[in-house]
């Protein structure tokens, strides 16, 4: 399928636009770097704005003349998604890259009183997406690209308590919302082929990369050891960003990718070139990802009036 793909294959993307949640570091911002080397307008979706625009001035550094922008967006809080979608929606979207995203956090809650892992990882994304939808649907060939986890395979859903009240395990919590992710995307992508449009729902994951997402929770809670460990992991096991990255631009450019369909790197899931991902068998249930799109319209409000069930 991708034997030796590299940011080099990547299709000119001129004229078509692009939104990268989660843009202003690691896997995020090499995905917008690359889009925009490649000609796309991308938008830098982004929670932090000193650190989005600092990212837009690397990607301009490193690509001279890239047409790249920081809009704020907080997944963490349903009026930033809401104001996102309203104010900063470009008239057309060939690329919504839902990356962002948070790992192992001590328990916290959205703005909305989402438990943080679900609420950002899944819930944050699933309203931006059917809020922009219109615009995904009104654009030929557009693709919804949700950035998932090997992670995923340590926990199922538990639709009966989606937000962690009766246990929260930082791990399972992750993994919960990182299964989420894959539910999402077979949903979308069935309702999707069910309207009759080509818009390809498609997900990918970057294996084991360095980025800072590993540590950013014994950082919170100051324990400096556990730090260090991801940190001596990131460097002698894991990928680089870069290579971390490669899954996402596959399965946002690269021909034929089918709807449904996961990407990771090919050596294990763990490095390497894109190529297809093994996935738990609970990631393709109709009868859980029907149930979880039912339960995240009913929690964010946002329904996907243009897709039947």
């Amino acid at each position: 399928m991708s034997h030796g793909w590299n940011a080099s294959g990547i299709p000119d993307q001129s004229g078509r636009t692009a939104v990268v949640t989660g843009a202003n570091s690691g896997i995020g911002l090499i995905t917008a770097r690359e889009l925009a080397r490649r000609g796309a307008r991308v938008l830098l979706a982004c929670r932090d704005e000193t650190r989005g625009r600092e990212a837009e001035t690397r990607i301009r550094r490193a690509v001279p003349g890239a047409d790249v922008e920081f809009v704020p967006l907080d997944l963490a809080a349903l009026d930033s998604v809401h104001t996102f979608a309203a104010a900063h929606a470009p008239d057309r979207l060939d690329l919504l890259i839902n990356n962002a995203g948070v790992m192992a956090l001590p328990y916290g809650r959205t703005a909305d009183g989402f438990e943080r892992q679900f609420g950002v990882n899944h819930l944050g994304h699933f309203a931006l997406t059917g809020l922009l939808l219109p615009k995904l649907l009104a654009t030929p060939g557009a693709r919804v690209v949700s950035v998932s986890s090997i992670v995923h395979a340590l926990s199922d859903i538990d639709i009966g308590d989606l937000n962690s009240e009766r246990k929260y395990r930082r791990w399972v919590a992750y993994a919960r919302s990182k299964t989420a992710n894959l539910l999402f995307v077979h949903e979308l992508a069935r309702r999707l082929s069910a309207a009759g449009s080509d818009v390809v729902a498609a997900a990918a994951h970057p294996g084991y990369a360095a980025t800072n997402l590993q540590a950013a929770g014994a950082r919170m809670e100051n324990r400096r050891m556990a730090e260090r460990v991801f940190g001596i992991g990131n460097r002698i096991a894991a990928q680089p960003a870069s290579s971390g990255a490669l899954p996402t631009l596959y399965a946002a450019t690269a021909p034929g990718v089918r709807p449904d369909s996961f990407t990771g790197p090919g050596l294990l899931g763990w490095r390497g070139a894109p190529a297809p991902s093994w996935r738990a068998a609970w990631t393709r249930d109709d009868v859980s990802s029907e149930r979880l799109w039912v339960a995240s319209e009913q929690l964010t409000g946002v329904a996907y009036a243009d897709l039947a069930p």
